[in-house]
């Protein structure tokens, strides 16, 4: 029972987290709640079972990219973002596109599991062995999808940060 309880708590952690991080104005802010996020995620992850990912979740994005992100941050001397008021569009169709949206991904996840699936597939223990041979095995072709989608990210950062002369 405490499980759940504590499932929910860390859940709820996490989308406050990644609220104010949309409501904060300031980049430092938004990067600490970042971290509140990434902090919950790994707590959930303990909470599944899954130690391995927890810990990657702590060592990896909590730590290392994180403190990447508030070194550029930092590094540009980034202030306080400013509004601009140019699309009046997007304000009016935001709210339905994104309840649209959130109607669709709520769909896809109903459709994908349904409520008699409860219970993980009994393999799936969370140790890097099960892990690797899961991600390695059956999971490669995802896998290698996610990696080409990482490299277009980053060159697609490296271009939108090169300075024009």
């Amino acid at each position: 029972m405490i499980h759940y309880i504590l499932f929910f708590v860390f859940a709820a952690m996490a989308v406050a987290g990644a609220l104010n991080l949309l409501v904060q104005k300031h980049p430092i802010a938004s990067a600490l709640s970042l971290i509140v996020v990434m902090g919950s995620l790994a707590a959930e992850y303990l909470l599944l079972g899954a130690e391995f990912m927890a810990a990657l979740q702590v060592i990896i994005y909590a730590g290392a990219i994180m403190v990447l992100f508030v070194f550029v941050i930092m590094l540009r001397n980034a202030g306080r973002e400013v509004p601009s008021h140019r699309s009046r569009l997007a304000k009016w169709l935001g709210a339905p596109l994104i309840g649209a949206l959130l109607v669709e991904m709520l769909v896809a996840i109903w459709d994908q599991f349904p409520p008699t699936s409860v219970a993980p597939p009994p393999h799936l223990d969370g140790s890097p062995t099960a892990i690797g041979h899961l991600l390695f095995a059956s999971y490669v072709l995802p896998f290698e999808v996610t990696s080409l989608l990482i490299l277009v990210a980053v060159l697609g950062a490296v271009v939108l940060a090169k300075k024009e002369f």
